[in-house]
């Protein structure tokens, strides 16, 4: 099985305009993130995405491997897509967050070995550690799952719902947290780039909605591994502490 990793990144953020630059502790954000990704030995390449010239440049200074992209792609799965289609034998892509400079090869290999199993077409993944203030923070995205461990729902919201519950929800209802690293297979995502955008995916603005509500199932796999991303400036202390 070959899988190809791709770090979507963008210049232009409402939040933190130029993320992926950023200096943390003498090498950049998108250097950070390349860097992690390359330790997973289950990867055959790791490629970085971007529209912006001065990314691509920060990438090729470091040695990585980079693909300039249409400046028009409205979300990074279709990133993914343009670069994906470079490579027709790729089995699998991993959409690895460029805002992510601690990611943990170990989740990118849980992810891969989800795909050992031939039904599954796309995965996630989600973690049981779960706190009352991340349960009812909208940043904090929650999962329902069937007994086969697939999405049912993805919310920004308390889902399910603790209002008629007694005590402590925690203690109710296993509730699951989610990852924002995807997994793909190839001939997949060239399906999943066309699918028009939906009412539910635009009012929860989760784009892996517009996945389910057309039918596609999407496999979690539960992790114990979590590291801070960068969303806005304050997130740097954070991940400056870990380093």
């Amino acid at each position: 099985m070959k899988v190809l990793g791709i770090i979507p990144a963008r210049y232009a953020s409402s939040r933190f305009p130029g993320k992926p630059l950023i200096d943390l502790k003498g090498k950049t954000i998108i250097q950070r993130v390349y860097e992690g990704a390359k330790k997973s030995a289950l990867l055959s390449d790791v490629i970085v995405a971007t529209d912006d010239e001065r990314i691509a440049a920060e990438v090729k200074k470091f040695g990585g491997n980079v693909m300039l992209t249409k400046d028009s792609h409205p979300s990074g799965t279709d990133r993914c897509g343009e670069v994906a289609a470079q490579f027709p034998d790729v089995d699998v892509i991993i959409n690895i967050q460029g805002d992510e400079p601690l990611v943990d090869f170990r989740q990118l290999d849980s992810l891969i070995h989800a795909f050992e199993n031939k039904s599954t077409t796309i995965a996630t993944l989600g973690i049981k550690d779960v706190s009352l203030d991340d349960i009812n923070n909208t940043n904090r995205i929650k999962i329902v799952v069937d007994r086969n461990q697939k999405a049912l729902y993805f919310s920004r919201s308390a889902v399910p719902n603790y209002a008629n519950s007694k005590g402590n929800p925690l203690e109710n209802y296993p509730y699951y947290r989610h990852i924002g690293l995807y997994a793909y297979r190839a001939e997949t995502l060239k399906e999943l780039i066309q699918l028009a955008p939906t009412q539910l995916e635009m009012i929860e603005s989760l784009e892996q909605l517009r996945w389910l509500y057309y039918g596609y199932s999407i496999q979690i796999v539960e992790t114990t591994i979590e590291t801070p991303n960068i969303d806005v400036p304050a997130d740097v202390e954070k991940v400056l502490q870990y380093l």
